[in-house]
Order: structure tokens, then C-alpha cells, then sequence
């Protein structure tokens, strides 16, 4: 096949198999797949026109991936950017012709989230005429996800399916969720936090090495749909990072950290349902995360050794590993649920 644009070409995942029950959905850059459904729509539906800027709030990948979308649809985009966008996504969105404005340094992950919001809110009301996409919120960012979910039914037929992914926006593991049930309700979906992240309720405990970018935040996100899962693991940096570590020692996988989380959640579940495949979302590659991650390798945790401690509430859970069965329960509902 000849794509008629880059984009096209580097939103398809591959899946590879890691062992009997474990397979790695990898993306080059996961999010691609969200904007350009996203923008797609909005276009065949009216809603913005060709030459139009759309803008929206990052921290990374969502970034660069609607700098492309934008690109591939002949959109103005415009970007405003936490200050922990690495330098060589910075430098694409700019040669991509994106405008991008940084925030104020902040070592408070809420308070850098709440800068970009209300600086996009300033902007809208000197710009009406540009369109927030409103990543963390706005439900067309499902739509993308359903191509992907079809592929994994076709590729992975016979055997009940868990899918593992960082929960982050909610919209990955969500609109797969959604599109794997309309053919399996017995799907499984293991949502993967950080400690600090306010959307399954680990806000009151600190992570010293500070959040996983990409799968929690420190505001509510209104795509997260609470009810869509059955576990829940939370974990410190230094477990994601000895997940990402030993799957690229373990399986050559080079990629970032919320996959190094996920690899590690996946593993236990595996071990705990070994007739079931569990599906690993891996959003991204490890280039963003050389110094952070990889050049620490040795700092790194022998995943065998690991386990989560189970929990029963999110009251009770405990740094640096915990995992709950969340049971489908909805975000406003008190859980008093047996542990996973």
C-alpha cells in the first residue's frame, strides 16, 4: 500500500507476541490515530473548515500527533505545550509549522495543567475562530480507536481477550473497550495509573520521581469512563521504568513508559489468568524517555521479583504497586469491592 500521507503510514500499530498470553499492540505514536479520526470528523460534519487553526493543551504525543492531522487536512495548528516537551517533538511541531507556546516551568503537574487550560481559554477569547479540540474531553477522539479494535479481534480470534493500557485521557483503552465489547462483553480492561493521579483516586499519594506522563492526571478528565473497567493498577515511576527496561532487555521492545507500566500490570494479570490473552497498549517509543529511563537502566527492578499489594479500596492502596478489582463501578460510586 502507498499512503497518501505520512500519517497514514505511522498511525498502524504492529502486534507482537511477547509469550503465549501476552501481546504488545505497538505504536509508533499512538495518538495519531485519535487526532486524525477526530479531525476527519469534524470536517465531514461541518464543524470546522478547511485552513481553520485548531489548538489544544499537551504534553507530548497529542501534540505532534495533531500537528500531523493538521498537516494531512491543510488545518492551521496551534499547540500550548507543557515544559516538559522533549526537544525533538518541540522541533517537529515547529518545522510542521505548528505555533507553540510553552508555559511557565512548574514542578506541580496541576498547576502546569491548569496554566495550559486557562491560556487556551485566554487565546480563545482574543481567537474565536480557532477550534479547541479539547483532548481530554471531547468524545470524537474515540472514533479513531475502532479501526484498531477490529484489527485485534481479526488478528486475535478463539481465546478471551484483556486489554492493559495507561488510562491518561481514557480514550485509547476506552474506545477500544467500547468497539471490543460490541462483539465480546466479556472483555477485560486493565486501566494503568500513576500515584498522584486524580482519576481513580491516588491524588493523595506522592510519587518523589513525580507522574507518568500520558496515563494520569491532576484534573478531572471527562473522557475517562469509569465504568468501562474491571482492575486497576497504580505504580510509582520506578516499577514503569523496570517494566520498560526489561521488556526491551527481555524482548528487544523499545518503548516508553506508560508500555513499561503496562508490560509490568500485564505480566501479573497473565499470571493470574493464564487463559486469557492480554493485550498491551504501547503508546509510544522510548526515544522521549533516553535520559529519563534508559540511561538509568541499571537503577532498574528485577520485574520477577515485583508484585502489587491488592487492595480492596482506593483508601487502603500503597506505594509503590497496588492493584484493585474496580469492577465496571462508575466514577461516582463507593467501592467496596474484593481485591483483584
Amino acid at each position: 500500500m502507498i499512503h497518501p500521507h505520512v500519517a497514514d503510514a505511522l498511525k498502524a500499530p504492529d502486534l507482537v507476541r511477547l509469550d503465549h498470553g501476552l501481546v504488545l499492540l505497538r505504536f509508533e505514536s499512538m495518538k495519531i490515530y485519535s487526532a486524525l479520526g477526530a479531525v476527519r470528523h469534524l470536517l465531514d460534519e461541518g464543524v470546522v473548515r478547511p485552513g481553520q487553526t485548531l489548538m489544544d493543551s499537551s504534553s507530548g504525543i497529542y501534540a505532534y500527533a495533531l500537528a500531523l492531522a493538521c498537516h494531512r487536512y491543510g488545518m492551521r495548528c496551534r499547540i500550548v505545550a507543557s515544559t516538559t516537551v522533549d526537544a525533538t517533538t518541540l522541533a517537529q511541531l515547529e518545522v510542521l509549522g505548528a505555533e507553540v507556546e510553552q508555559v511557565r516551568p512548574s514542578s506541580d503537574l496541576k498547576l502546569d495543567q491548569e496554566l495550559r487550560v486557562r491560556r487556551v481559554k485566554e487565546i480563545l477569547d482574543r481567537h474565536p475562530d480557532h477550534h479547541w479540540m479539547r483532548q481530554y474531553h471531547d468524545a470524537i477522539h474515540y472514533l479513531g480507536y475502532q479501526e484498531v479494535a477490529d484489527r485485534i479481534a481479526e488478528e486475535l480470534p478463539g481465546r478471551p481477550l484483556t486489554l492493559v493500557g495507561g488510562v491518561g485521557s481514557g480514550a485509547s483503552t476506552g474506545g477500544l473497550a467500547e468497539r471490543l465489547r460490541t462483539q465480546d462483553s466479556q472483555v477485560r480492561v486493565v486501566g494503568v495509573q500513576p500515584f498522584g493521579s486524580v482519576t481513580f483516586g491516588s491524588q493523595d499519594h506522592h510519587d518523589p520521581e513525580a507522574i507518568i506522563a500520558g496515563i494520569g492526571s491532576a484534573i478531572p478528565f471527562d473522557n475517562v469512563r469509569h465504568h468501562l473497567y474491571d482492575t486497576v493498577h497504580w505504580m510509582d515511576f520506578t516499577h514503569a521504568m523496570s517494566g520498560a527496561v526489561a521488556l526491551l532487555k527481555e524482548h528487544a521492545v523499545f518503548a516508553g513508559l506508560s508500555t513499561g507500566a503496562g508490560y509490568l500490570a500485564a505480566t501479573h494479570e497473565a499470571r493470574r489468568r493464564p487463559d486469557r490473552v492480554h493485550v498491551v497498549i504501547g503508546a509510544d517509543t522510548g526515544h522521549r524517555y533516553v535520559e529519563r529511563v534508559y540511561a538509568r537502566h541499571a537503577e532498574a527492578l528485577d520485574v520477577a521479583s515485583l508484585k502489587p499489594d491488592e487492595i480492596a479500596t482506593p483508601a487502603a492502596m500503597t506505594m509503590p504497586w497496588s492493584v484493585m478489582a474496580w469492577n465496571r463501578t462508575p466514577a461516582h460510586a463507593t467501592h467496596r469491592t474484593e481485591a483483584a
